[in-house]
Parts: C-alpha cells; sequence; structure tokens
C-alpha cells in the first residue's frame, strides 16, 4: 500500500523540480527525502522521476501517480476534519489563512477575533503573504484560505481546483505630497506628474505592474520608480517625505496618515477586486473561516470615496 507521506512528497518534488527546495518546503533534510523518494520507487517498481540539467522531471509514471496523490491527499484532509469535528461534537480544526497587508487588517484579524468567540475549536492560523506566494502553498495544502487581489486588465491565473469568492470592489486613487502643486485640484491629470518620481511596491507584484501601466496608457509616459516597498506604510512615508507619487487602492485609504493628499484622476478611473481562493473542497472549518471573511468583507465602504483629506494606510 502507497504511503501518504511519500506520495506528499512526490507531490512537492513535482511543483518545485529539486529535492532541496522540496525537502525546504517541508522542513526535512535533503537526505531523508532522497530516501523516501527512492523507497517510493522500490514500491511501485518503476522510475518516477528523471534528471534535467539541475532540476528533476517526473516521469509519465509519475505524473500518474501525483494525479492520484492528490485525491488521496484531499480525502486524507477531509477525513481528519470529520473527525475532528465528530470529537469535539461541533466545527472543529485548523484552518491556515494568508493575505496581502491591507486586507489583513481590515478583513482577516477582525475575522478571527469573531471566530475565536463564535467558534472556540476552529484554530485559525493567519500569516501575510502576497498572492504570489500563497496560491502554490494553497494548492499544495500548505495552506486553507487566501485573500488576494487582481487590478484591472491585470487577470490572474485561473486554476480549476480552486474556488474564488469575491470580496471588495474598490477604486486605485492617486496620492500626492500635501503640498505638491497640483494637490489643491479635486481631479488630477495623470500627464502632468510625467517628471515626479514615483514609488510602488517590489518588481514581480500585481501593484507594481498596475503603477506602470496606468502610468504608460493613461498618463503616456514611462514612470520614474524610483522607491519600492511591499508595506503601503513605507510607500505613504515616501510619498509624504520625498515628494513621490503613488496610486493606492481604497482599502488602504482607512488609517489617518499626515502630509499626503489624496485624488482622482482626470484620466480615468482604475479598479481593484478583493477575493478569497480555497480549494474546491472545503471542510466545515474552511467554510466557517470564508463566511466570517465574507460577512466582514460586506462591512467595508469604500474609505476614499469623495476624500479629499489626508489619509492612508498600510497595504
Amino acid at each position: 500500500m502507497l504511503d501518504l507521506h511519500r506520495l506528499r512528497l512526490l507531490r512537492e518534488l513535482d511543483a518545485r523540480h529539486t529535492v532541496r527546495a522540496a525537502a525546504e518546503a517541508l522542513g526535512y533534510t535533503t537526505s531523508a527525502v532522497s530516501q523516501q523518494l527512492a523507497v517510493l520507487e522500490r514500491e511501485t517498481g518503476t522510475a518516477l522521476f528523471e534528471r534535467v540539467g539541475r532540476t528533476l522531471r517526473l516521469t509519465d509514471a509519475g505524473l500518474v501517480l501525483v494525479r492520484h496523490a492528490q485525491t488521496l491527499l484531499d480525502g486524507a484532509e477531509a477525513a481528519e476534519a470529520e473527525v475532528a469535528q465528530v470529537a469535539a461534537g461541533r466545527v472543529a480544526g485548523v484552518v491556515r489563512v494568508s493575505s496581502f497587508q491591507s486586507a489583513f487588517l481590515r478583513i482577516v484579524a477582525p475575522s478571527v477575533r469573531e471566530l475565536a468567540e463564535a467558534h472556540p475549536h476552529v484554530r485559525v492560523e493567519a500569516s501575510e503573504l502576497e498572492v504570489e506566494q500563497g496560491v502554490p502553498a494553497l494548492r499544495l495544502q500548505h495552506l486553507d484560505v487566501v485573500v488576494g487581489d487582481e487590478y484591472d486588465d491585470q487577470p490572474r491565473p485561473v486554476h480549476g481546483n480552486l474556488s474564488r469568492t469575491d470580496l471588495v470592489r474598490e477604486r486605485v486613487r492617486l496620492v500626492l505630497p500635501l503640498d505638491h502643486p497640483l494637490a489643491r485640484r479635486r481631479k488630477v491629470p495623470l500627464a502632468e506628474l510625467a517628471a515626479q518620481p514615483w514609488a510602488a511596491c517590489q518588481p514581480g507584484t500585481g501593484h507594481r505592474e498596475m503603477q506602470i501601466r496606468t502610468c504608460r496608457q493613461l498618463g503616456g509616459f514611462e514612470p520614474d520608480l524610483r522607491y519600492a516597498s511591499d508595506d503601503f506604510l513605507i510607500l505613504l512615508e515616501l510619498v509624504r517625505t520625498t515628494g513621490a507619487c503613488a496610486l493606492l487602492p481604497e482599502l488602504v485609504l482607512g488609517y489617518e496618515a499626515p502630509g499626503v493628499v489624496v485624488r482622482d484622476l482626470v484620466e480615468g478611473a482604475i479598479g481593484r477586486s478583493v477575493y478569497l481562493l480555497t480549494r474546491s473542497s472545503r471542510t466545515p472549518a474552511v467554510r466557517v473561516v470564508t463566511e466570517a471573511l465574507e460577512g466582514r468583507a460586506r462591512l467595508i465602504a469604500p474609505t476614499g470615496a469623495g476624500s479629499s483629506g489626508r489619509r492612508g494606510s498600510s497595504r
């Protein structure tokens, strides 16, 4: 009979392509993973992977086994959740949630507190993580719920084995230093900011891609991305102290920040969707957590709409 533990190792190898990366993801030594994979090959009587340069690639037999492994591991997870629920006499289990920073502050953290009171046998483990890192962890069952974001005209990849629920729809707005010459206008022409330095998230993130695309499409210029941080508090401080500009979603504009103003663009509006992802099969514990997140999101109104004050927050 095949061992689920070894099947999990093979699935990690398929996702990460090296024994070392699979071992690091699971907290094992490289030699331990190599030994267990060798045992799995002996049990199946066939080669499950082959070396291609510095990486390993699954053989056809290995790919078949990984496909079945996912079904078996999903079943084992569901069984563990059901046993925990029966033992507790109510909804119970561990639910691992990740979220980017502003949704963590506005949606996840308040929901964790509510869940602790309503479902004390559900243990929520929450961490800050960008969606680019969260989705692979969700697919590999290291996470159960991922809260992500998606900017207009930048659709995220669609995964057939994941279920998506939209939480919040919001605008992206221009943030300027309080003393900027254009700060008194209700709407600011983006094209007039071509010579300004800009602050954005790190390369490879949806926020940075959105800012570059907006400056090109609506402003007709290539932005001078002089400052980078995935923490919007830092971006706001850079706007305040260096004279940089930034484009930030309304969800992050719920906290007071001196020295900046929030404005709309003359050229048009930009939007962002905040959503949650789960695997298609949800345990009872995962369902109550997602219901809490959805309920909290419904309480959020766009904080930046119609505002002209000095507002801002973290990502």
